[in-house]
């Protein structure tokens, strides 16, 4: 002990003493393991999001959202006021490059390039009316992922997994499947921005190791224990004496959590657990590539759930079109990206069913804006932000049902439109959170992930 005159050690000079002897408790007791819910206003309808992110913005008029006036107008003058594009060259009115029927007891609307998510027309909860406010892809992205255009801002699954904790000791609360794609944007889409860095948004690639950084140096398992144990012990003796810095309790997290996804990530990854038919429903035998890839990714995020992870963000593979952004050769674009997620997806849907997990778990699809109804030259079509599909099933979420509306050319959005913070609102609400009282104080304000914006839609609700 220092008597009054003594000088305070330093903390070097104090963790050198502490390793002669201090026998403490593992720092997770000291910071808890994150486990369990710090976050609900009322009784939650679900538990986790599983976000699957269409990277570009995919077709409403081409997938989800049949206007029989364009298949009319194909090809004549645009018979609406034309909106500032992103890169112009504006042509005629672009009617749909595939077949649309209706599907299920609900009739949905669906194009003929989605015919296994078709058949699972009765569980989505299709919005019509979705409206952005940025055309620009890496804005775009920073405002459907962090409700805010510009850099910086903590992501939609950080929000969450900060507000709700971990149900799983051994994952994050927030998993990226990267297919591929990072968006434009980069990785700061998944930031923790101003939350506590626990939060931020774990990459989990589909090639060599699924995790870097993780992988043991020591060549036997005791002699990576004692290592861990003595960490532990100087870190939480160090904290005693100093403090705490939340700064470094989170990297101290992070390291934690590090050591024990040394066995939970090649257990996640192992699929050999998994039936071969469902391996196949999914599409890992898949004649495309792309296809075998997203299957993965779309099994993984099932297993992900099923360990308690709170959010789950998939991203697209490389097909060798530019994401779902088909400034041109619209219809190869949209046939080769369908192909990729359709059948992968319409089997999560199922799967989640089978297991009883969809009424738990919130499936999200969706891209930052939809296209113009209007050709960009003669075979794409431009960005557009106001009024696009975006649909949600699972977790509470009312199934078999089209919300809002856009008009007659798929254009805007003049029934019910639905803000992207009105989604993040809605999807806060049904994990028990009210969006206007999840706050964080940060630069001397309560910040939240919908700003000063956002509503709960009680119509998408069942």
């Amino acid at each position: 002990m220092n008597t009054p005159s003594d000088p305070l050690p330093s903390r070097r000079a104090f963790l050198q003493r502490a390793a002669g002897g201090l026998a403490l408790p593992p720092l997770a007791r000291l910071l808890g393991d994150g486990d369990g819910a710090l976050v609900r206003h009322h009784t939650p309808r679900a538990k986790a999001v599983v976000f699957l992110y269409m990277d570009g913005g995919p077709s409403p008029q081409d997938l989800f959202d049949y206007k029989p006036r364009l298949v009319a107008e194909h090809g004549k003058p645009f018979g609406m006021t034309m909106e500032p594009t992103q890169f112009g060259d504006n042509g005629s009115t672009l009617g749909p490059v595939a077949k649309f029927a209706q599907h299920g007891e609900s009739g949905q609307w669906i194009s003929d390039l989605l015919p296994h998510i078709a058949t699972e027309a009765d569980k989505l909860c299709v919005v019509r009316s979705v409206t952005a406010e940025f055309s620009e892809h890496t804005n775009a992205n920073y405002f459907l992922h962090t409700g805010h255009g510009l850099q910086g801002r903590p992501s939609f699954g950080a929000w969450i997994g900060h507000g709700l904790g971990r149900d799983c000791r051994d994952l994050p609360a927030f998993v990226v499947l990267n297919g591929g794609l990072i968006p434009p944007g980069g990785v700061d889409c998944f930031h923790s921005g101003f939350l506590p860095a626990h939060a931020q948004g774990s990459v989990f690639g589909l090639r060599g190791p699924m995790v870097g950084n993780i992988a043991p140096r020591e060549d036997r398992a005791e002699r990576q224990a004692r290592k861990v144990a003595l960490s532990r012990m100087l870190d939480a003796a160090s904290r005693d004496h100093f403090g705490a810095d939340p700064a470094i309790d989170a990297a101290i997290a992070n390291r934690e959590l590090a050591f024990r996804m040394q066995r939970a990530v090649p257990d996640l990854a192992d699929l050999s657990g998994e039936s071969p038919r469902l391996q196949a429903a999914y599409g890992l035998d898949d004649d495309c590539e792309q296809t075998r890839i997203f299957g993965r990714q779309c099994l993984l995020a099932r297993r992900l759930v099923e360990r308690g992870v709170r959010f789950v963000e998939l991203l697209c593979p490389k097909n060798g079109h530019d994401r779902w952004d088909q400034h041109s050769n619209l219809e190869d674009g949209l046939r080769d990206n369908c192909r990729m997620v359709d059948r992968p997806i319409a089997t999560l849907l199922a799967d989640l069913h089978a297991r009883g997990l969809l009424d738990e778990t919130i499936v999200l699809w969706g891209g930052e804006f939809g296209r113009t109804p209007f050709a960009q030259g003669s075979t794409g079509r431009d960005h557009n932000p106001f009024g696009f599909t975006m649909w949600l099933a699972g977790g509470g979420f009312r199934p078999g049902t089209s919300y809002g509306a856009t008009d007659d050319y798929g254009y805007k959005a003049v029934q019910d439109p639905v803000s992207v913070h009105d989604l993040h609102a809605t999807i806060l609400w049904q994990l028990g959170i009210d969006h206007e009282r999840f706050t964080y104080r940060w630069g001397g304000r309560d910040l939240r992930l919908t700003d000063v914006f956002g509503k709960v839609v009680r119509g998408l609700l069942a």
